[in-house]
């Protein structure tokens, strides 16, 4: 059941108020994203450092995804999202207070970021979950469109902005501007987004949570098209870890790269995914999502294989930007493809399995593909991953469960009781 009003501009409205509010959400915590980054590579100059700020910053999601999936069905997404967005503030302005009071130990840094993925741990599956009660059906895509292009305009500029801000002022300083771009986002939601709580966040809930978790699983394993798929973005997502990750490295050993090739490369990239965004935001794919992701996907690893042969750092860059166009044409559809097949009631908990995948499976890759990169040139990783997302996305064309669920436009139906078999007609 969609809980969108039918009115053409009262959704519009409430789609623009959340949007906004996303977007000051992710501007602040864009900018502590890379302050607290720079922040520790400059003082410590360790790599174990930075590794281990990594960890705690996907750790927490990783892990806290499927139950934050439990919770976004449970319970009203608007508040979930507002409390956690109240949650990650504290936790910043504690911080903040800890510097001003001159205790700058690292061990704060690491739990800062521990508490911030948590925070987007919860969130995500809110977010992902709520956007299909604001806007109707058929206007998914583009409105995922519109905001690829929103993430990624704030993406170019938030490392500019922080890099600039860390030159003229202090990191709490820097805290405090998160933690007021946080208040705004909060203020947005709490006053001007009006959307009633789902189906099921009305409901007396009689179950426990792992109860829920495994209804959740249960759900996932008996719509065949939500496991087909989620093999493949798990495959797909540890497979460009290495175009995700390597291509600075890349860039400084093959160009003898210098921080304006960094640059550039940064910002080809995210110029790529605004470009993406607002190319789905205007055509909207093609008919099936699964021939939209196929595309999108054997293009990225076109662009992959190309990074590895390209002579000239104009021409890495000119495949960078292709890649970051084609990612927007991935995400969105696969985004699309979920949010309007699964049932509302169930959306949560597949979005939370989506998400501890999109949060394990990149680093994993990074745990394989980048000690690799020590032993072999990065070329060579990228060719035989390029090629290998090519016959990965071409073979998904082949699998008639996931080509038969990407016409689907009416969600699936749930089955009375989900633990137990039901027939084949029911399921995809």
């Amino acid at each position: 059941m969609s809980t969108h009003s039918d009115s053409p501009r009262a959704w519009i409205r409430e789609t623009a108020v959340f949007l906004t509010s996303q977007m000051f959400t992710l501007f602040g915590s864009s900018l502590v994203q890379y302050a607290i980054l720079w922040y520790i590579t400059l003082e410590t100059k360790s790599g174990l450092m930075v590794t281990i700020s990594a960890i705690s910053g996907f750790l927490p999601a990783f892990i806290l995804s499927p139950f934050a999936g439990v919770w976004a069905d449970r319970y009203d997404r608007k508040k979930l999202i507002i409390l956690s967005d109240i949650g990650i503030a504290a936790a910043t302005l504690v911080l903040a207070l800890f510097l001003m009071a001159g205790f700058e130990a690292l061990w704060l840094m690491f739990v800062l970021s521990a508490v911030r993925s948590v925070g987007s741990g919860i969130q995500t599956p809110a977010i992902n979950a709520l956007l299909p009660q604001l806007v109707p059906q058929e206007k998914l895509t583009r409105v995922n469109g519109i905001n690829y292009s929103l993430q990624s305009g704030l993406m170019l500029v938030a490392p500019v902005a922080s890099g600039a801000l860390m030159s003229m002022t202090s990191l709490q300083n820097l805290l405090f501007i998160d933690i007021i771009t946080a208040g705004v986002a909060v203020a947005i939601l709490v006053l001007f987004l009006h959307v009633k709580p789902h189906e099921k966040a009305l409901q007396q809930q009689d179950s426990g949570y792992f109860e829920d978790l495994k209804l959740g699983f249960s759900y996932i394993r008996q719509h065949r098209f939500i496991l087909h798929f989620f093999v493949f973005y798990g495959i797909i997502m540890f497979l460009i870890a290495p175009s995700a990750f390597l291509t600075p490295l890349q860039v400084t050993r093959t160009f003898s790269g210098t921080y304006w090739h960094l640059t550039v490369i940064e910002v080809v990239f995210f110029v790529g995914m605004l470009a993406g965004g607002g190319i789905m935001a205007v055509w909207g794919g093609m008919k099936n999502r699964i021939h939209t992701v196929a595309l999108s996907g054997g293009v990225i690893g076109v662009g992959t294989l190309a990074l590895g042969v390209v002579p000239t750092f104009w021409g890495y860059a000119l495949f960078l930007a292709l890649i970051g166009i084609s990612i927007p044409a991935y995400n969105t559809p696969s985004m699309v493809l979920i949010q309007e097949t699964v049932d509302e009631n169930y959306m949560g908990r597949v979005f939370g399995v989506m998400s501890m995948l999109s949060s394990a499976m990149m680093p994993l890759g990074m745990m394989f593909f980048g000690p690799v990169s020590d032993r072999i040139a990065i070329e060579w990783i990228m060719i035989v991953t390029g090629v290998l997302v090519v016959l990965l996305s071409g073979g998904v064309i082949l699998d008639r469960v996931l080509v038969a669920a990407g016409k689907q436009k009416v969600p699936v139906a749930v089955e009375a009781e989900p633990q137990e078999e039901g027939s084949e007609s029911e399921r995809h």
